[in-house]
């Protein structure tokens, strides 16, 4: 368990990997979306929260509704990807407390505290939401995060009930390399880094 990975996976996880704008047109079963999120879920939370909750967005009819709901810059990139995953946040999160995090009374701690609840579950879910990029990439899938969503109109149409807020969507599904800009640069360790 305790041992690095080989560098084959880091670069396939991390190194090599890159957000997608342009998929081949290769299906994304359910059942390995099923195995993507027994992954991700995986993934430590505060209290063990679990405050995501995800709508993948794959017939042709739930992808027309959330084509209504993007910025132009990310309807073509959304439209042509096999699966898009909404990233929401459950404001109610801490009713599962009981349950995720038994030994403490841990719902106390959120529940009718508006700040502690979105700040919990902005965070948290943000954190799993990387959790699914990871266990998208992990799969030998490719992976488009974006924001550029009308998140009002997107939220009254795939969380009705008002309790789940959108945090982010990801496309994802079998990328086209050949159509991958050059990677951007990234800070060096002593430009973002301290130890201290």
């Amino acid at each position: 368990m305790n041992q690095k990975l080989e560098q084959q996976a880091l670069e396939q996880i991390f190194l090599e990997a890159r957000s997608h704008n342009v998929w081949l047109d290769k299906p994304v079963s359910d059942e390995m979306i099923d195995e993507l999120y027994n992954i991700l879920k995986m993934g430590p939370t505060s209290a063990n929260s679990c405050p995501a909750r995800f709508v993948f967005v794959k017939s042709e009819a739930a992808k027309l509704e959330l084509k209504e709901c993007l910025a132009e810059g990310n309807i073509e990139k959304s439209m042509t990807a096999p699966v898009v995953a909404i990233v929401g946040m459950d404001m109610e999160f801490y009713e599962q407390l009981p349950k995720l995090f038994p030994h403490t009374d841990a719902r106390s701690w959120y529940a009718g505290k508006d700040d502690k609840i979105f700040d919990a579950a902005f965070r948290n879910s943000s954190l799993q939401g990387a959790y699914l990029i990871m266990a998208i990439r992990s799969l030998g899938l490719d992976a488009g995060p974006m924001s550029g969503f009308d998140s009002d109109k997107l939220d009254a149409t795939f969380f009705p009930d008002g309790k789940i807020k959108s945090n982010f969507i990801c496309a994802f599904g079998y990328g086209d390399q050949s159509k991958l800009y050059p990677r951007g640069p990234r800070l060096e360790f002593n430009e973002a880094c301290e130890i201290v």
